[in-house]
């Protein structure tokens, strides 16, 4: 198959290969890509690649709403399976599970569920779980149990089932050692999950989200003058590159962090037109 995809190489007008090209996916994706327009469409196709599904927490938020929506743009996403606490209006292929995420089976009826959705095909498991501008009256105890607790259960469930590759939503300036609150948590909740031992961890750690209801203006405003990791991040820039990494990194092993300019990058290169 590569060499099929290398011979169409020579017959392009323009080059369409740029950076690096680890396998042959990537070879033909970036063939695939050729003429492909983005964001106007409806839907992003990538050739020769298969379908997968996705098993999202949060994805009733800000930026899991988001990311939800630019996984359903993307043709070979099947599925989006969201767990939620409490009913959602249906969608095109969206299923929607209620479950009590405070249960002690939580992670056990995750499992299940996700043991379910492998079995149609290749699947991916997202946590966009956070409390926004909430957060502040939140005691520090609250915030672990979601942040560390549900968002750990849910990955242990999806890792118990077989799940390959999860996607975790974290903030700019986590570790466990920081001196402020939701940065240390956001650090734990790291921990927690790269613990458990995915074959494909991406942690996302944004700056300050803009195009979010929870961000104010000012604060936006501000972002502005806030360089590197710490600064601002459009919400759409940030969900396309969740929904990047699944499409274009799902079969590779390790661990990827990624702040602002290099979710900016995958973005750009998930909609890029040679």
């Amino acid at each position: 198959m590569i060499d099929e995809c290398i011979g169409l190489m020579g017959k392009l007008r323009k080059p369409c290969l740029t950076g690096s090209i680890q396998n042959r996916d990537q070879v033909c994706f970036h063939l695939g890509a050729n003429g492909l327009s983005h964001p106007s469409s409806k839907k992003r196709s990538y050739p020769m690649r298969q379908s997968f599904a996705v098993i999202i927490l949060g994805g009733t938020g800000q930026v899991g709403g988001a990311a939800v929506a630019e996984l359903l743009a993307t043709s070979e996403c099947r599925e989006v399976v969201m767990l939620t606490r409490k009913p959602i209006a249906p969608r095109s292929r969206v299923r929607n599970i209620v479950l009590d995420t405070g249960a002690a089976d939580f992670a056990e009826r995750t499992a299940a569920i996700a043991r379910g959705v492998l079995s149609q095909g290749p699947a991916s498991a997202v946590s966009c779980v956070g409390v926004g501008s909430g957060s502040a009256r939140w005691s520090e105890e609250e915030l672990q149990r979601l942040e560390i607790g549900v968002v750990g259960a849910f990955a242990r469930g999806c890792n118990d089932a077989g799940i390959a590759q999860f996607c975790l939503l974290s903030a700019a300036g986590s570790t466990p050692r920081s001196r402020l609150r939701y940065a240390r948590i956001m650090g734990m909740k790291e921990d927690a999950v790269r613990k458990i031992g995915f074959a494909r961890l991406a942690i996302f750690r944004p700056g300050i989200i803009v195009g979010n209801a929870h961000t104010p203006a000012w604060v936006g405003w501000l972002g502005n003058l806030v360089p590197g990791s710490f600064g601002n991040i459009d919400q759409r820039i940030l969900s396309r590159s969740i929904a990047a990494e699944i499409t274009l990194h799902s079969l590779e092993t390790g661990e990827v962090t990624r702040e602002n300019a290099a979710m900016k990058k995958l973005a750009a290169q998930f909609n890029s037109v040679p």
